[in-house]
């Protein structure tokens, strides 16, 4: 189960819309061990497309940085679907094997095909898709 306040599930969709028309993506970040979102790093699409997305690696190390200065460890990555479901492609598992292969990392997808976005997270490892709930508080 993953948690995280509204205050960051807005952040997280709102980020998603105004990357359109291309996929937006970021990190997030959480106490080691814990399942809460405590903050949502937004990031540039580095691919700029509306079908994949690229973490920008010099941007990537200042996010780790700053979440390791706040005594935060990364959690995962979130990013959109824009004319999709939410639910990993292709590209996302392997992307996940290649850059998660230990399934440590939490994937959250906000999918923007219908009118009213959606947020659902997954652990993805060896191929394998679990999705897990994503329980939102009313806390910020």
């Amino acid at each position: 189960m993953l948690e995280m306040s509204a205050r960051t599930h807005a952040a997280m969709v709102a980020h998603a819309v105004a990357g359109l028309p291309h996929e937006a993506c970021g990190l997030f970040a959480g106490q080691t061990g814990s399942d809460r979102v405590e903050r949502f790093f937004p990031m540039r699409n580095a691919a700029e497309s509306r079908e994949i997305y690229t973490l920008d690696g010099l941007e990537l190390m200042a996010v780790e940085r700053t979440a390791d200065d706040a005594g935060l460890t990364v959690m995962g990555v979130m990013h959109s679907h824009t004319h999709t479901t939410n639910y990993p492609s292709p590209t996302d598992i392997a992307d996940a094997a290649r850059f998660d292969p230990f399934g440590a990392w939490r994937f959250i997808i906000v999918s923007l095909r219908h009118p009213e976005p959606s947020l659902r997270s997954y652990r993805i490892l060896d191929g394998e898709v679990d999705e897990e709930p994503v329980v939102i508080d009313g806390s910020s």
